[in-house]
């Protein structure tokens, strides 16, 4: 009887050790989870958000070895105006100057590789698609992980006009005076997952 008990608990170990080493799937919260963006021109800047949809990351004994996200362009907003400001900008932002949304209601970030640098320091590998058009983007960020949650932090900027937004850029029309855009998109991603049970 002793020895079943014992050969039970061993069992048990194990099953604990397999647990922790096995391939895992996260799936995003997209209600701890935000996308923060900002545009600057000549006369200032706006800042807003991007809803994310859905999304997942896989690690595999402590690697990441895959992941998606897919935003929710048609939730683009503005934050940092009121009233009818604020509708004339999301209104404009939707449109075919810019995100077509109604063309192309989504974004999608699938991530290629994840090296880790130090501690919980990662260069992220990664194809962006917006508007149907798919580039590489490279990008710092900041990961943690253990069985059961996945968070992740990065910052950085995309040049918008290589996915055909040219609205404003002073690369494309000329005399834009202050009317000019830059074309430097900074966007910031909170990331808060959990693994699949």
């Amino acid at each position: 009887m002793k020895k079943t008990i014992f050969l039970f608990a061993i069992a048990l170990i194990a099953s604990a050790f397999v647990t922790k080493d096995h391939s895992v799937t996260f799936n995003i919260s997209t209600e701890n989870s935000t996308v923060e963006w900002k545009g600057t021109k000549v006369t200032g800047e706006h800042t807003g958000t991007i809803n994310i949809k859905s999304g997942t990351f896989t690690v595999d004994h402590g690697t990441i070895t895959g992941g998606k996200i897919e935003l929710d362009m048609t939730s683009i907003t503005d934050t940092d105006m009121e009233g009818e400001g604020k509708e004339k900008l999301e209104g404009h932002l939707k449109s075919e100057d810019f995100f077509s949304v109604a063309k192309h209601p989504a974004a999608t970030f699938v991530l290629k590789k994840a090296e880790q640098k130090e501690g919980k320091n990662y260069t992220v590998t990664g194809d962006l698609t917006i508007k149907d058009i798919t580039h590489e983007i490279v990008f710092p960020a900041i990961i943690e992980m253990d069985e059961t949650k996945f968070a992740a932090y990065a910052e950085f900027k995309i040049d918008r006009t290589k996915w055909d937004i040219k609205y404003g850029s002073g690369k494309f029309f000329e005399g834009l005076g202050d009317k000019m855009i830059y074309d430097d998109i900074e966007l910031k991603f909170k990331i808060g997952a959990t693994a699949n049970q």
